[in-house]
């Protein structure tokens, strides 16, 4: 048992304090703390935008905003969801916590980059704010020429920036993970000890990367088009808008399993320690990710389909398409191997375990439909694309960041939480975010184009489904919130291995004092070998 005295020994909270403390800070801990203050906000507003769409679409008629406003709406939330949320998510909160920790070492490499990256989030996001608050941006979240060069007099020009500022806070902070595995790994953690988590973590450092300026650069060329007036892809001056496409889906589709692959890592984790046993094919799984980094940059055509590339290059890129998913598939095989025969725990961090491996599921394969040119041809800009995207996203994204927020917050916070209310939260929101997207795929198969402010009454029962859907799933994510703030004041005091973990993460006190660990551990065990952990315990007993 802890006692209270031994909870409030220093760590990396009270370490200093003080405002500047923090704003200043080179811990990696507190700076993941500012970044998941940071998302949690732009989760929340980008939120309320959804919550406007689906209000907008409970009836057949535009009665509740114009179709200018919606036409902001749905941009806004697309930009500040996928760019401030969804890829930060992850790495930038999780990552940056306990990258160094499950590999021994007392920081990033890099500590004043990693402080610089989240004020450059923070500032791109103060663009978008900006734009937001000036009126707004129409064109949607890929900024298709000619909308966002010749047709749109909105806030192109800032929301672009705060995009490109942005995007440098992603590419510091992938390149501030590569240099720490390579360099910083305690004695004895070789490469195939790390956790999978840092893993495909790094593997996401090589998208970042090497994807992000690609998009950095289209968005300069897009802003140059507007304010120089050059024909770059605007066709009224000469340009090519099927350029522009290309290089923003290389490096959006990539930036796809930017949010996904740490997700992965983390249900690696999960389904691990709730079954104690050592992750099925450990290395297949640990390539895998390398796999998907490398053949996410081979896909982005198949986006394309009907913007009148060749016959040629659509059917390379289907079958890119269909290849890229082998991995993502090695990986649920594996994962539901590990727990066969396992001492499976139902905890809330395996409950969204769970809800992840079923909703990416049907993201998955959801996304062989689109990558077949037949029926992509007729998908293209529906509902259908829309209900699996956010399987994909939210649905294995949000699930993963929020299993992977429950089971490391006793060690980030030092208080348990109450399990009851988190595992009630664990289901709402599975079957809100059911109830919210199944019917899309229905009302895109139907016919129904997305992005679209009225439609025919035939289709309303589905968008009411929807909506309501959109309410339960409302009330599921907020009540993490509502708990998790309750339990730093009245939670228990966690101890500092609550799940019987192997990870050096949990070799330490909770919360981990400022320097991570008092002595430089070393590793002299496998990964997940929870046989030795076992009988460790053993021997402390003895």
């Amino acid at each position: 048992m802890i006692t209270a005295a031994e909870h409030e020994r220093e760590n990396y909270l009270n370490a200093s304090h003080g405002i500047k403390s923090w704003l200043l800070t080179k811990d990696h801990k507190r700076i993941a703390l500012l970044y998941l203050h940071t998302i949690t906000f732009f989760f929340f507003l980008g939120g309320i935008f959804a919550t406007l769409i689906r209000l907008e679409l409970l009836t057949p008629k535009g009665d509740l905003v114009s179709a200018d406003t919606y036409a902001k709406l749905f941009t806004l939330h697309g930009v500040i969801m996928i760019f401030f949320f969804l890829i930060p998510s992850i790495p930038a909160t999780l990552g940056n916590f306990f990258l160094p920790m499950m590999i021994g070492a007392k920081d990033l490499a890099f500590p004043r980059i990693n402080l610089l990256s989240w004020y450059l989030l923070v500032i791109g996001g103060c663009f978008a704010m900006y734009a937001m608050l000036a009126g707004g941006v129409d064109t949607g979240w890929t900024f298709y020429v000619p909308y966002s060069t010749n047709y749109s007099n909105t806030y192109v020009i800032a929301t672009g920036l705060g995009i490109f500022i942005a995007g440098f806070s992603s590419i510091l902070t992938g390149l501030n993970f590569i240099v720490t595995v390579h360099r910083m790994r305690a004695p004895g953690m070789t490469w195939f000890r790390l956790p999978l988590f840092v893993w495909s973590n790094y593997a996401t450092a090589l998208i970042q990367v090497l994807g992000t300026p690609v998009i950095a650069i289209t968005l300069v060329l897009l802003i140059g088009e507007r304010t120089l007036h050059i024909g770059i892809f605007d066709p009224a001056r000469g340009g090519d808008p099927v350029l522009f496409q290309h290089l923003f889906w290389f490096y959006s589709h990539p930036a796809v399993y930017i949010m996904v692959l740490p997700a992965m890592g983390i249900i690696s984790e999960l389904v691990s320690v709730f079954s104690k046993k050592p992750v099925f094919g450990y290395k297949v799984v640990a390539f895998s990710s390398v796999a998907i980094a490398v053949l996410g940059f081979l896909v982005w055509g198949h986006h394309m389909f009907v913007s009148g590339q060749s016959v040629y290059a659509g059917l390379v890129f289907s079958f890119l398409s269909y290849f890229v998913a082998i991995p993502s598939a090695i990986k649920v095989f594996n994962w539901t191997a590990t727990l066969h025969k396992g001492s499976i725990s139902y905890a809330t961090p395996m409950l969204y375990a769970f809800g992840f491996i079923g909703l990416f599921t049907v993201g998955g394969l959801t996304g062989l439909f689109v990558a077949c040119l037949g029926v992509n041809v007729h998908v293209h800009d529906t509902y259908f694309v829309i209900a699996h995207f956010h399987y994909i996203m939210v649905g294995g994204t949000l699930m993963a960041y929020l299993g992977g927020l429950h089971y490391w917050w006793p060690k980030m916070s030092g208080r348990m939480y109450p399990e009851g209310w988190a595992k009630l939260s664990a289901l709402v929101i599975y079957l809100g975010f059911n109830l919210t997207f199944f019917p899309q795929f229905i009302l895109g198969y139907l016919g129904m184009p997305r992005r679209y402010w009225t439609y025919p009454d035939e289709f309303q029962v589905l968008h009411v489904m929807s909506t309501a859907g959109a309410s339960v799933l409302a009330v599921g994510y907020l009540m993490p919130l509502i708990y998790f703030m309750w339990s730093l004041r009245y939670g228990p005091i966690a101890p500092a291995n609550p799940w019987g973990a192997t990870g050096l993460e949990w070799q330490t006190a909770s919360p981990p004092p400022a320097h991570n660990f008092d002595e430089t551990p070393i590793v002299t065990t496998e990964a997940y070998d929870y046989a030795a952990l076992a009988a460790m315990e053993e021997a402390k007993v003895g």
